[in-house]
């Protein structure tokens, strides 16, 4: 008797012990993103012996990927993942990695997520919110249905738009911005609409752009990053042991994750050749003007942001 008494109170100490998350993502099951969180989901559960459990929410099956923020913050979902970019406005910072024409390079993007880490860490504990690691999507190309050699081949051109980033983008190349849902570039190519956008091999290849769209520019405009995070009370309630796995679960997910995005980059440029479009490094001239495009766009950011952009990219382009 005294022995099945034991056994259930063991029993009850590990189902009190044992823990489980959802995470939020607003990404599709196949996307890379998807399968490194799934990856470093099972890393947990190993780590811990089950004591912690993260269930991956995939698809925007919990809350649309602009909500994901604010659901983790207030509580609503223990974990998720977003896209960067779409935090800017309540965290400006947020915004480094979407300055175009500025890294170019996944070495130079790892510099930037360096010295940016440390300001959103801020940011992100200020709102009660922990970071466990950040994965870039792979370097934003630009797609065109005529080749272009210099910037005064963006005359006349229609270049898809879709934040105020890539509208002042394209007046700046002297292109005119034009405002299609990347589900309607294909019929917007094909009815004339638009001839021109930046956007990464990957998204082409998913979208299947090729068609009257010719040619891919390997320009690398910009990484945009999606990064992962858990309600800091949530962390903190956890046992060191489980914290200490998460965090080395997490540092191991960043890596895989980049090596991952830029062996994604390559399989879908190929892919993007192996049905018709011309995959080809712009001229020297119009680097150079691209360059300065960037910037221009980087001084203006630090402006308008401040200080904290500041600890960024003075040290980005003088260290």
């Amino acid at each position: 008797m005294k022995a099945i008494l034991l056994a259930a109170l063991c029993a009850a100490t590990v189902t009190h012990a044992q823990t489980s998350w959802k995470l939020a993502t607003g990404y599709r099951t196949e996307s890379f993103h998807t399968a490194n969180i799934s990856q470093f989901a099972r890393e947990v559960a190993a780590a811990t012996n089950g004591q912690l459990t993260i269930d991956v929410a995939p698809n925007g099956s919990l809350f649309k990927l602009g909500e994901i923020r604010q659901a983790v913050q207030d509580g609503k979902v223990q974990a998720g993942e977003t896209i960067m970019t779409s935090m800017v406005k309540e965290i400006p910072i947020a915004g480094a990695d979407s300055i175009p024409f500025v890294v170019g390079s996944y070495k130079r993007a790892q510099r930037l997520w360096e010295l940016q880490r440390p300001g959103m860490e801020r940011d992100f504990g200020q709102r009660g919110l922990k970071i466990l690691y950040a994965v870039p999507w792979p370097p934003q190309g630009l797609y065109t249905t005529r080749p272009v050699k210099a910037m005064g081949d963006f005359k006349n051109v229609k270049m898809r738009t879709y934040n105020q980033t890539t509208v002042r983008l394209a007046e700046m190349l002297g292109a005119t911005p034009v405002d299609v849902a990347m589900l309607d570039v294909g019929k917007a190519v094909a009815d004339g609409r638009m001839d021109a956008m930046i956007t990464s091999a990957v998204t082409g290849v998913e979208n299947k752009v090729w068609g009257p769209i010719k040619h891919y520019y390997e320009i690398s405009a910009w990484f945009p990053k999606n990064i992962v995070f858990v309600n800091a009370k949530t962390f903190e309630a956890l046992a060191p042991d489980a914290r200490s796995a998460v965090l080395k679960a997490a540092t191991d997910a960043e890596y895989r994750g980049w090596v991952a995005s830029e062996a994604v980059a390559q399989t879908a440029t190929r892919e993007l050749q192996a049905n018709g479009i011309k995959v080809e490094r712009i001229s020297s001239e119009l680097e150079t003007d691209l360059k300065r495009i960037g910037e221009r766009f980087s001084r203006e950011w630090v402006r308008s942001v401040g200080h904290a952009a500041s600890d960024i990219f003075v040290p980005f382009y003088f260290n």
